[in-house]
């Protein structure tokens, strides 16, 4: 088995890493070979829209553009397993997140029929971290949002599967920033009590992904 590990977060150690680097020692428990990329530190952009993976003569499931994700993009859809992690910024997934799910599923459709030329079977796992609470999360349609852009990773055929945290914690020290509308008694108490749940959570579904 092989799984690949995105973080799709700019920032390399903070919440989402830690709960992806959780899913890996997760997914190597079980005997799988992993990788770990951090999206941020490559140049790439989304979708250009050169169409080149709807020519009638083109190779399925493949993003013809140049850039520093095209070997990423064939090195997943050699794998067993992919769990992407993304913190959600302004309600939605990092532009990074859209970049990869663009460059990486856009080519798995058909317009002829808006089915999945994709033949294999690849399980996804998809981790978000949010400063939201799960209530807040429900509330403000972001379950119902980032549910819709989960069920794309469906062409890959897979299983998929989701893991949200919430109400993390943003920073080590809130004194240096203008952000009182938060408490950082509560976000630390958050992060002591369930954020080592989460991270039990993550290694688990790398291991359940991976088997």
């Amino acid at each position: 088995m092989k799984t690949i590990i995105i973080n799709a977060s700019p920032r390399k150690n903070m919440n989402t890493a830690q709960l992806l680097k959780s899913a890996q020692k997760g997914a190597e428990s079980v005997g799988a070979e992993t990788e770990y990329i951090d999206l941020y530190d490559l140049q790439c952009t989304g979708c250009r829209s050169c169409l080149a993976c709807k020519r009638k003569d083109a190779q399925r499931c493949r993003c013809f553009w140049k850039d520093d994700l095209s070997p990423i993009l064939e090195r997943i859809m050699q794998a067993d397993a992919v769990i992407i992690g993304s913190p959600i910024y302004y309600g939605n997934t990092t532009s990074g997140f859209h970049a990869l799910s663009e460059r990486l599923l856009f080519p798995t459709l058909s317009y002829d029929d808006y089915s999945s030329y994709f033949q294999g079977k690849i399980n996804v796992g998809i981790i978000y971290t949010m400063n939201a609470t799960e209530e807040q999360y429900i509330q403000f349609g972001l379950k119902s949002r980032l549910d819709f852009d989960t069920s794309f990773f469906g062409a890959l055929k897979g299983t998929v599967r989701v893991l949200p945290s919430y109400d993390t914690l943003q920073m080590k020290d809130y004194s240096k920033y203008s952000m009182g509308a938060y408490s950082e008694s509560h976000k630390q108490e958050v992060h002591q009590n369930q954020f080592p749940k989460d991270l039990d959570a993550a290694f688990n579904l790398g291991a359940g992904l991976s088997k």
